[in-house]
């Protein structure tokens, strides 16, 4: 499938790209490629797949996240290792 060249125009103004014409030959002949691909792909019979996002069996293994109490002597204990402290907490960079 041979792309038209206001298409390939058209494709890259909405990838806000400013190609030059050898590009947009270039590109456009690779999209053609690309397209013809998902074409024949289309043609394969998928009827008795079933969908899947992944085939490696693998599952995230998460923990619950439970929030633990500290004693005053471990709280101390890690303040005193913060390189500045604001009320009785940790201060950091603000990060934008």
């Amino acid at each position: 499938m041979k792309l038209t060249k206001e298409k390939i125009q058209h494709i890259a103004k909405l990838a806000r790209l400013e190609l030059t014409e050898k590009e947009m030959e270039e590109y456009g002949d690779q999209l053609s490629g690309i397209l013809d691909y998902i074409k024949q792909l289309k043609e394969v019979d998928t009827t008795n797949v079933k969908p899947t996002a992944q085939i490696t069996d693998v599952s995230n293994v998460m923990r619950e996240d439970v929030a633990e109490k500290w004693d005053e002597q471990e709280i101390k204990k890690a303040l005193e290792q913060a390189p500045e402290i604001l009320d009785n907490q940790y201060k950091v960079k603000r990060i934008l």
